[in-house]
C-alpha cells in the first residue's frame, strides 16, 4: 500500500503590495534601511522626522529606484501633532517605530535634562506613536503589524548607559503588554533588538578606538553590524512571514547576549 504524501507546508511570503507602511526617524541610518526594504517589497511606504529636507532626500532616493514613498514632516515628541497626522493619514497596516536617542554618561553623572530628553523619546513618543497607529487600525477593525525599535540594551546593562537601557528595558515591556491587549485586534506587536549599527547616530561613539574595541569584544562575531543586517528582520516582522508572532523581541546582536 503506498503511504500518503506529506503535506508540503506554505511558503512563507514577504510581499507587501497593498500593504501601508510608516516609518519614524526615517531619514538617515536604520529608518532609511527599513523603509527602502519594505518599499522594494511593494509597500507605499511613509517617512516621517522632524527634518523635511532629510526625508524628501531620502524618499526620493526610493522613488528614484522605482519604488513608492511619500513623507510626513512631524515631530513625533509632539504627542498632539502626531495624533493629528495619523487620524488625518489614509490608514497603515505597518508602523516601524524607529525614532530614538541617546545620551550616554555615567550613572553618577546623569542630568535630569538628559534623562527627559532620551524618555520623551524614546519611551514616552514611541509608546503614543503606537497607540495612534493601534487606534485606528481598531477603529477599522483592521490588523497590522507594530514594529518597536529597541536595543540589545534593552536585554542587558552597559556602563555609561543606564539611561538608555533603563528605556529599551521600558520599551521591552510595553511591546509585550501592548501584544496582549491588541492581539485579540489581530495587531501583532514585536521589538528589534539590534546590537552596535555603524550609522550617523553611533558613528561619534565607535570612533573611539577602545569603545570600539570594547563593543567588537562583545560581539561573538567579531564586527560591528550594518544596517543591511537588520533589514531581513524588519521584513520579517512587517511581513504575514511572521504571522504567529507578536509580544517578542527579534534579537540581532551578533551575540552580544548570548553570555
Amino acid at each position: 500500500m503506498k503511504s500518503a504524501e506529506p503535506l508540503l507546508p506554505q511558503l512563507p511570503s514577504f510581499d507587501l503590495h497593498g500593504k501601508r507602511a510608516l516609518v519614524t526617524g526615517a531619514g538617515r541610518g536604520i529608518g532609511f534601511a527599513a523603509a527602502f526594504t519594505l518599499a522594494a517589497a511593494g509597500a507605499d511606504v511613509v517617512l516621517a522626522a522632524r527634518t523635511r529636507a532629510e526625508i524628501e532626500a531620502a524618499a526620493s532616493r526610493i522613488r528614484e529606484l522605482g519604488h513608492r514613498a511619500d513623507t510626513l514632516t512631524v515631530d513625533v515628541a509632539d504627542l498632539e501633532a502626531m495624533a493629528k497626522a495619523m487620524s488625518e493619514a489614509e490608514p497603515f497596516n505597518i508602523l516601524v517605530n524607529n525614532a530614538g536617542t541617546n545620551r550616554p554618561a555615567a550613572v553618577l553623572d546623569v542630568e535630569p535634562a538628559d534623562f527627559d530628553s532620551v524618555f520623551d523619546l524614546n519611551v514616552r513618543a514611541a509608546f503614543f506613536v503606537a497607540q495612534a497607529f493601534a487606534k485606528r487600525l481598531v477603529n477599522l477593525g483592521r490588523p497590522g503589524s507594530i514594529i518597536n525599535m529597541s536595543s540589545q540594551m534593552g536585554h542587558v546593562g552597559a556602563a555609561r548607559r543606564a539611561v538608555y537601557c533603563a528605556s529599551k528595558h521600558a520599551v521591552e515591556g510595553f511591546t509585550k503588554a501592548m501584544a496582549i491587549e491588541l492581539g485579540p485586534h489581530g495587531i501583532r506587536v514585536n521589538s528589534l533588538a539590534a546590537t552596535f549599527i555603524e550609522t550617523p547616530m553611533t558613528r561619534p561613539f565607535l570612533a573611539n578606538e577602545d569603545f570600539k574595541s570594547e563593543v567588537l569584544q562583545k560581539i561573538k562575531l567579531g564586527r560591528l553590524g550594518q544596517v543591511a543586517d537588520l533589514t531581513g528582520g524588519i521584513l520579517f516582522l512587517a511581513s504575514d512571514a511572521s504571522s504567529l508572532m507578536t509580544g517578542s523581541s527579534l534579537v540581532i546582536d551578533g551575540g552580544w547576549t548570548a553570555d
